[in-house]
């Protein structure tokens, strides 16, 4: 294989969000097995199994402790919210050292 196609072979494919729901739609109302629709569609089967899963958690169908996407948007706002606060804070605190230093 030569390299070029082993760059498209490898690249990886972003999908649309409509694709995504009506490959999981394609399994979940039509009772279709998921391996069956993703060789028709031509993606991983693995890769439509996590889409099946998560749209079954957003529906309510989830195990324990599991997020649904707007719970996993939630929480990387709030993750880059706290690293940015932290990062506020200290340097602040270098600031207030600083001043503090400089008065002395």
């Amino acid at each position: 294989m030569e390299t070029n196609e082993r760059k498209q072979a490898t690249k990886r494919r972003r999908h649309s969000p409509e694709f995504k729901a009506g490959a999981v739609r394609l399994v979940v109302e039509q009772e279709k097995k998921v391996s069956e629709v993703a060789r028709d569609l031509g993606i991983n089967r693995t890769q439509l199994d996590t889409w099946v899963r998560q749209a079954r958690i957003d529906a309510g169908q989830n195990p324990n402790g599991a997020l649904t996407t707007a719970e996993r948007e939630e929480l990387a706002r709030l993750k880059k919210e706290n690293r940015e606060l932290r990062m506020e804070r200290e340097l602040l605190k270098k600031a207030a050292a600083f001043f503090a230093k400089e008065n002395a």
